[in-house]
């Protein structure tokens, strides 16, 4: 008796500890199962980091970097120091920018420091390539300014000068205001820029007036077909989705070279509404708005099926036929019972539709005209033709800000939604 009365709280006393070790060895185990799973999805996160996230921050970045003039001109902008920008400046301003001219390697830099005058005042470019081929200038200070004014006088007017002085920090703003149509005076307040300068303001509210008209006419065509293709059965659905489908599987040039041959005044469109009697002349459906629109709608269409689609065949038709049973009528019925539960597809397709269709370039250029270029139109126009990184970096970064505003109003009215529900 007294052997089993000292075993009884030992045996009580492991009983106690049993669930705390379990407990721990629990919580091991899921640490264990969340590292592993972490271990398997970390090549994917570093993928993305290197292609995605690393080239955006680059983009960020070189939106507000301006290195050209605080690289070349360091002595020019230390004179310019206390400048009152109103004339031009003394002799040791024209000494120390031939001093700094003198200092490149080569005119490829001279060719770097021009262009991005250029784009502040006009003709900065043959002033700058010049002044280099001038090169060398001896002599003081006021013999160089002098000399330097003998070949171009236009170095003796306030404007370049102001030009050097306000670009002298090596991050500046100018790129990003110049996207929304602002920019900054000879003092550095910011203004908006003369109207007839203004263009990229117009040029955004083109971007977003096309992209919603593809938008709606994408959610006008792809709702009654998701959900045809969700009442049908479950393989005819499918090879229906296929020919959806088709359109992922074909470039989107050849796609676009098929709508010009099909638009055009000689197409296919024009001939059969001709041959139908519905028009005497050809339609002008290709370079306008009108054939954007039309090829921009059949290249989008199936990123607003899917996500209707997916949505539609987990709703419940018994929904319907439920309200029909307690009275209600079927088009009532659908508007009222099957459509809100709709909302999520329509929502996601509706917001990926639009983000595609804000960054298209190949579509517009190739069947639009001249103002109907949209906004990654000038982002290659700066990249490839006017050599401009920041401006196309600020333009990309306004296009990414507009992508983020509209994901961010999605997932508000997302969570709005859920919390009605």
């Amino acid at each position: 008796m007294q052997a089993s009365s000292a075993i009884a709280p030992a045996a009580l006393a492991l009983d106690a500890h049993a669930p705390g070790a379990l407990r721990k060895a629990l919580s091991r185990a899921e640490a264990r199962r969340k590292w592993r799973a972490f271990a398997l999805t970390l090549p994917l996160l570093v993928f993305l980091l290197l292609t995605l996230l690393v080239p955006i921050a680059a983009l960020l970045q070189r939106g507000v970097e301006n290195p050209e003039v605080a690289n070349t001109l360091p002595a020019t902008i230390e004179a310019l120091h206390g400048w009152d920008r109103h004339e031009a400046p003394g002799p040791a301003a024209y000494a120390a920018l031939m001093k700094d001219l003198a200092r490149l390697p080569d005119s490829s830099d001279a060719g770097a420091l021009a262009r991005r005058l250029n784009s502040e005042v006009p003709g900065a470019r043959s002033m700058v390539m010049g002044a280099f081929r001038a090169l060398p200038m001896q002599g003081t200070p006021e013999s160089i300014r002098d000399q330097l004014l003998g070949k171009d006088a236009r170095w003796g007017e306030a404007p370049f000068w102001r030009a050097i002085a306000k670009n002298g920090a090596r991050w500046t703003p100018d790129y990003l205001l110049a996207s929304v149509d602002l920019q900054r005076d000879a003092l550095g307040q910011v203004e908006r820029m003369p109207e007839e300068q203004r263009a990229f303001g117009g040029i955004l509210l083109r971007t977003f007036h096309i992209s919603f008209v593809v938008t709606l006419f994408c959610l006008l065509l792809g709702y009654p077909l998701a959900w045809w293709l969700a009442s049908l059965p479950a393989r005819q659905a499918n090879v229906l989705m296929i020919l959806v489908l088709v359109p992922f599987w074909t470039s989107i040039l050849v796609r676009v070279a098929a709508w010009i041959v099909l638009l055009q005044s000689e197409g296919l469109v024009n001939r059969g509404l001709m041959g139908l009697g519905l028009i005497e002349q050809p339609l002008a459906l290709l370079f306008n708005r009108t054939g954007v629109v039309i090829a921009m709608v059949h290249i989008l269409l199936p990123f607003m099926v899917l996500p209707l689609y997916s949505v539609m065949k987990s709703v419940p038709p018994t929904y319907l036929r439920a309200a029909v049973s307690l009275g209600s009528s079927p088009i009532a019925a659908f508007f009222r019972v099957y459509v809100p539960q709709t909302y999520p597809g329509v929502g996601a397709g509706a917001l990926l539709v639009f983000i595609l269709a804000i960054g298209y370039y190949v579509t517009p250029a190739l069947l639009g005209g001249a103002d109907d270029q949209m906004l990654s139109y000038y982002i290659a126009r700066y990249t490839n033709v006017e050599v401009n990184w920041g401006m196309a970096c600020a333009l990309g970064a306004l296009l990414l800000a507009a992508t983020l505003l509209l994901y961010g109003v999605y997932r508000r009215i997302g969570k709005a939604e859920l919390s009605l529900g």
